[in-house]
């Protein structure tokens, strides 16, 4: 699979989300503590940009109506019937992130 360098480390400030497409994938950069996380942007609900919501951890609320996903896995965990947005393999060498893009 493809792997595409989207950040560098330092640009990454914890419990604030970015958003970005990369390869005609719109994702979501979410540092949580030291470890990255990249998942799709896009609320399955409404399609609201995740980027632009709220980090409380590992949970990523949409800005539009609240739901909220786990960085980790994808899995909308409130309400917990929510389904999932897709998850990418995140690698970080020095300074820079990269990320995996089936």
């Amino acid at each position: 699979m493809p792997e595409h360098r989207v950040a560098s480390l330092s640009e990454l400030v914890p419990g604030r989300p970015i958003g970005m497409d990369v390869d005609g994938a719109r994702l979501v950069l979410a540092r949580v503590g030291e470890t990255v996380y990249a998942c799709g942007d896009t609320c399955t609900h409404r399609g609201g940009f995740l980027s632009e919501g709220r980090l409380s951890g590992p949970r990523l609320s949409c800005p539009l109506h609240g739901w909220t996903y786990d960085v980790r896995t994808g899995q909308c965990v409130l309400p917990t019937r929510g389904g999932s947005v897709p998850v990418y393999s995140v690698r970080i060498d020095g300074d820079s992130v990269f990320v995996e893009i089936p």
